[in-house]
């Protein structure tokens, strides 16, 4: 999977469902992505909070990518901002200080510093999944898309690759087969909880559900998904 940072249930689940999760660090860098941002609740509404970044070629690689010189003060308007929105949360005072450490975080690369907040949310949501840096593993990284997922799975051993919904049309059945794998698709099932009284705004960060739901609440949720096998 790529990094994102603060991203909704769906991916944690994912996380805890198997063995070992492959985190992307050489995989190239998208505006159009959920990498840098993500959406918190802001008036009743979702809200777009992001990383602003230093400029740099729009080809470079996650890994190659840094957080703009800017973003000490740039996250404490994000973190000001959270503090208004969701201080009469019901858990902010226990989930506010995670989110400050994940935000003051010291560290200016893109890649580590989503890494390190993937592992912080694992920790509050005690997943022990181990995850893998793409760039560990020992395949021809030259490989796109399908090809270089299978080398990833058959490198770490793998027997079973569990891919998100979104990816149904992208890889076949039939190729995973071939190489000993079998291919199934991830589909985060409805979620819907009580936001400070206002109509509910789903699937937004993961720092959503932690403000406002106990840490054992969320935990049960990371199986609220259905398993979904593409027809050869």
């Amino acid at each position: 999977m790529q990094p994102y940072f603060l991203p909704y249930i769906g991916y944690f689940q994912l996380i805890a469902a198997v063995d070992e999760f492959i985190v992307y660090d050489n995989i190239q860098f998208s505006k159009k992505g959920w990498f840098h941002r993500n959406r918190m609740l802001q008036n009743g509404s979702d809200e777009y909070f992001s990383l602003s970044l230093k400029k740099d070629s729009d080809y470079l690689d996650v890994r190659d990518r840094s957080l703009s010189d800017t973003w000490p003060q740039d996250r404490e308007k994000i973190l000001r901002k959270m503090k208004e929105n969701y201080r009469k949360a019901p858990f902010f005072a226990e989930v506010f200080p995670i989110m400050e450490e994940i935000f003051r975080y010291p560290e200016n690369n893109l890649f580590r510093y989503i890494f390190h907040s993937i592992q912080e949310v694992c920790k509050y949501l005690q997943i022990k999944t181990p995850l893998v840096i793409s760039s560990t593993l020992d395949i021809d990284h030259s490989l796109k898309a399908q090809e270089k997922v299978i080398a990833l799975v058959k490198a770490t051993g793998g027997t079973y690759y569990l891919n998100p919904i979104g990816g149904l049309e992208l890889y076949e059945t039939t190729a995973f087969n071939s190489e000993g794998i079998e291919l199934h698709f991830h589909k985060a099932k409805p979620i819907e909880y009580e936001q400070g009284g206002k109509p509910f705004v789903p699937w937004l960060s993961i720092l959503d559900l932690m403000m406002y739901n106990p840490q054992e609440q969320i935990i049960s949720w990371l199986n609220n998904f259905e398993l979904i096998k593409k027809d050869e």
